[in-house]
């Protein structure tokens, strides 16, 4: 009924804003990376002597790695070199790619697969917008490289959430509108970049009753009945 009530009470309908494709954050929303994520930047912390905790872990989502450092240099009792921060952003990257080798087909639940395959059926183009530089590697990981008619993700942005510039990349590779689009995404930093770029946004579990989302999902496959 929530999700219902969200679409009924949305401020733009479906025939308003033409929605002709859908931009999906990759962590949380299309597969689940925040543990491995977690676990690199705790050992990296750990070997500096600096405390990190899910607290901290928690501010460092939809940002990107110099950012996420930063924010886990806050509890540093020295300051680092720009040469230092840029040896611990490759050591952290590295542990986490090494966690990421261990995935598969396994980590996509049946919902997100069918319900993008659905999506596909329905003639809407599908995008991911991620700050993540290994976006590509974990889509191949898991088999869904195919599924996505582009990716907009860290490799080419300079600019990470909330600034609207991945979205808006993914949005002119699907060679459609701002508000042609919806954005899916599990953290507040997604859905405010996906406002503030004009996008229309579905919000889902950590971000799911976060007041500026369009809509709030209760799962992957609620997506369907907004489209």
């Amino acid at each position: 009924m929530e999700l219902v009530r969200s679409i009924r009470s949305a401020e733009r309908t479906i025939s308003d804003m033409q929605i002709k494709g859908i931009i999906f954050d990759l962590d949380g929303v299309i597969c689940s990376t925040d543990e491995f994520h977690y676990k690199a930047w705790k050992k990296m912390a750990d070997d500096e002597g600096i405390y990190f905790d899910k607290e901290i872990n928690e501010r460092l989502r939809g940002v990107s790695r110099a950012e996420s450092l930063e924010i886990i240099l806050e509890k540093a009792s020295r300051t680092y070199s720009d040469e230092e921060k840029t040896q611990m952003m490759e050591k952290k990257n590295q542990l986490y790619r090494d966690l990421l080798s261990e995935m598969s087909e396994r980590n996509v639940t049946d919902e997100v697969r069918s319900t993008l395959e659905e999506l596909r059926a329905k003639g809407l183009k599908l995008a991911i917008g991620s700050s993540s530089k290994n976006t590509a590697y974990i889509l191949e990981r898991i088999g869904l490289l195919s599924f996505f008619d582009d990716v907009s993700d860290g490799t080419i942005i300079s600019r990470s959430k909330p600034d609207p510039e991945v979205f808006i990349k993914a949005a002119g590779m699907l060679h459609l509108k701002n508000d042609e689009c919806i954005v899916v995404e599990d953290a507040k930093a997604g859905i405010d970049a996906a406002v503030s770029g004009g996008f229309a946004s579905a919000g889902i579990g950590s971000a799911k009753d976060y007041s500026k989302c369009t809509y709030h999902l209760d799962s992957f496959s609620d997506v369907l009945a907004v489209v």
